[in-house]
């Protein structure tokens, strides 16, 4: 079964989702601003995200998706692909929240997130969630007295100096690495 984009009376109700879609479809690329905290720390607010259209058959597990569910857009990670009578239902979830969200048709599916600009660095989203990442995640999704401070230095030092922010987040998640003691791979810590 092939996936498709909503249709345009589907989404008119707001002019900015039927712009989006009409421009997924007829240039197959768009650029969005991330708002929210449910991706911490992969994806930040104030990040620029490369959407580009796809396909059920050009997504798997792990990657950065775009998904319109009740007339908002959600970008979060693609956790599983489940088939039922009525065809494919994608599974996603924010990398900070606890829960995946309900599942969508394969229809409500925009695209995938192939590149994240972040101040003056752009790279391509990693699929694969560290326990690091994981922990850091709920850590900033559910600790007011770390994600708050954190997101307001991170917006000034972006304004101020864009390729700083970039070494604020090093050393800030370097010390949350030491508290948690979780360490990337090859790393040890005595």
């Amino acid at each position: 079964m092939q996936s498709s984009m909503p249709s345009m009376p589907d989404v008119c109700a707001d002019p900015k989702f039927g712009l989006v879609v009409e421009m997924l479809r007829c240039h197959g690329t768009v650029y969005l601003k991330a708002l929210g905290t449910s991706m911490l720390p992969s994806v930040w607010p104030g990040d620029l995200l490369t959407i580009q259209s796809a396909k059920h058959d050009e997504v798997s597990p792990g990657d950065i998706v775009l998904i319109l569910r009740n007339s908002r857009f959600f970008v979060h990670r693609l956790v599983e692909m489940r088939r039922n009578q009525d065809g494919l239902l994608w599974i996603t979830r924010g990398d900070a929240l606890p829960r995946n969200d309900p599942p969508e048709a394969s229809s409500e599916l925009l695209g995938r997130v192939a590149g994240i600009r972040r101040g003056n660095r752009s790279f391509v989203p990693i699929r694969r969630v560290s326990r690091f990442h994981s922990a850091a995640g709920w850590t900033l999704r559910r600790w007011d007295r770390f994600r708050n401070p954190t997101l307001r230095i991170r917006a000034a030092i972006l304004q101020a100096h864009p390729s700083r922010a970039a070494v604020f987040l090093s050393r800030a998640f370097g010390a949350l690495r030491g508290i948690l003691g979780v360490s990337p791979p090859g790393i040890s810590h005595p």
